[in-house]
């Protein structure tokens, strides 16, 4: 690095920027995270976008390259008005978990935004992507790109060979099964989605082969004894059941689909995927993220590189970041992700350095190590939100916030506070808070757990309830319909009470709708 990166002097004056700017300030931003922080990050790439153009990464997921859906052009025109309108405004960035890392970065910010940002996305969220397990495991970053750049071109062919509602009716069922489009268990090899790409017209004649010897097994009119002919245990292991991706399953054994129907079902899938770490680590990742410029930014005020101005607004942007209302604040929805990852990050810092004694009791292998970014990057690599809150959540943290446990049981006409911030309260809210980042918990466990091969292949679908908490009836039948136009066939969905078995609810069979 450059001597003048470490001169007692501002790097910039004023409001304006400039690339040359942004060149010294990322320069000094990279000095500190990668020199003094020992942050590990991919390649970075910034960009610099209109409001427009963020409304636009808004509005596909964020992708910097993405099939065309009528969905995409609703968020748009949704996000655009309400934008205007001052109702809402805007992400100050959107980073790509991609090698390199696409860090976008919006013109109309000031120069000392831009400053939070670089060091928010190019080196927070960008060492996050990198280093996380979840993300090694279950995201090609190398591959990404090139994977939606085939996505894209793929979807545009079907549409002009296929038409637009027949591609359209596919994507529209195929986005609604999105939750349940992924994998979640470890795999046996990296993901390389280069390497998808290679084999693809390989495993579209594989499939076929498969979808013929399955189908071959399903009785005649004519036979004797259809129903007998293939048994419960046996077309359970010959479909592999049961199976919660539900995606994956309606690609593989759909008996009407064409092939580039569950191609299209694959690359949602593989989308879905790819967002998996991001929906298991948003508490960390922001955290992280936040942690990280402010740690840098305050650094580069330290060492004169900011000007007191620049530095205060700074403060002002990042304390309504953080900022956490009351639970009887009108304003409450919520804990913010960004307040309660940032207070645990600094927190750990905290016991890392100046531990009480009852940080030594609850924490005997970090309290007063002395390492507190080693500490942190070994968090930051070794979990995700429900594991972190269980592992670090402290009695200290819990008594600043004020937190406490709420019975809320849909039987009885009152709430009931179960646990405070106190010595009997803590380990109860910690594993309730834990309990609310786990998708297990969170996320409907709908599987599909039978069909019946030898009369009319209905699907069935299992609900396992928890908490007694069912299904909305209307967004069921909408969705089981969707369902129902992949496979094909009608589809039933049973819901069932996950501690005892016991049936809840059956709902009304669904059959599939003809194309249009």
């Amino acid at each position: 690095m450059a001597d003048t990166l470490t001169a007692n002097e501002p790097l910039y004056t004023g409001a304006d920027w400039d690339f040359d700017k942004i060149k010294r300030v990322y320069d000094a931003i990279e000095q500190i995270a990668v020199g003094e922080m020992k942050l590990e990050i991919y390649r970075n790439q910034i960009e610099v976008i209109t409001a427009e153009q963020m409304l636009d990464a808004y509005s596909s997921i964020g992708m910097p390259l993405m099939y065309k859906h009528w969905s995409f052009g609703k968020h748009f025109a949704r996000d655009e008005l309400l934008y205007r309108k001052g109702l809402r405004g805007l992400a100050y960035e959107i980073v790509i978990n991609s090698s390199p890392c696409i860090s976008y970065i919006m013109e109309e910010n000031t120069m000392t935004m831009q400053t939070l940002v670089l060091a928010h996305a190019a080196f927070g969220h960008n060492h996050f992507f990198k280093n996380n397990h979840l993300f090694q495991q279950w995201t090609d970053a190398r591959g990404i790109l090139d994977y939606l750049d085939f996505a894209k071109s793929y979807v545009s062919s079907c549409e002009e060979r296929y038409g637009f509602a027949a591609v359209e009716r596919v994507l529209d069922a195929a986005h609604a099964l999105m939750n349940h489009g992924v994998h979640r268990y470890p795999r046996k090899r990296p993901l390389d989605l280069r390497d998808e790409l290679k084999r693809d017209r390989e495993r579209q004649a594989y499939e076929e082969q498969i979808y013929n010897d399955l189908w071959r097994t399903v009785p005649r009119k004519d036979e004797k004894g259809t129903l007998a002919a293939v048994a419960l245990a046996d077309r359970k292991k010959l479909l592999a059941l049961p199976e919660e991706n539900i995606l994956y399953f309606l690609e593989k054994r759909s008996p009407k689909l064409q092939p580039w129907q569950r191609e299209i079902l694959r690359i949602v899938r593989k989308i879905s995927q790819y967002f998996y770490p991001q929906k298991q680590t948003k508490l960390m990742n922001e955290g992280c993220a936040t942690f990280v410029h402010y740690k840098i930014l305050n650094r580069m005020h330290e060492k004169g590189q900011i000007e007191d101005g620049h530095f205060l607004e700074f403060l002002h942007s990042h304390t309504g970041v953080v900022f956490q209302p009351d639970f009887d604040d009108p304003r409450f929805s919520g804990i913010n992700p960004y307040a309660l990852g940032f207070a645990m990050m600094q927190d750990i810092e905290r016991i890392a350095t100046d531990p009480t004694d009852e940080d030594r009791a609850w924490f005997p292998d970090i309290a007063g190590n002395g390492e507190p970014m080693a500490t942190l990057r070994t968090a930051w690599s070794q979990y995700r939100d429900e594991s972190f809150v269980l592992q670090f959540l402290s009695p200290a943290l819990i008594r600043k916030l004020k937190l406490f446990k709420v019975k809320n049981d849909a039987a009885e006409s009152h709430l009931l506070v179960e646990a405070i911030h106190d010595d009997r309260g803590y380990k109860q809210i910690r594993s309730a808070l834990a309990r609310q980042y786990d998708l297990a918990y969170t996320e409907p466990d709908i599987q599909v757990v039978d069909v019946n091969l030898a009369g009319d292949r209905k699907l069935i679908l299992q609900h396992n309830v928890i908490n007694g908490i069912p299904l909305d009836e209307s967004n069921c039948k909408q969705v089981m319909r969707l369902i129902a136009n992949l496979w094909g066939y009608e589809v039933k969905l049973i819901e069932v009470d996950a501690r005892t078995g016991a049936t809840l609810r059956e709902h009304s069979d669904i059959a599939p709708t003809a194309p249009v």
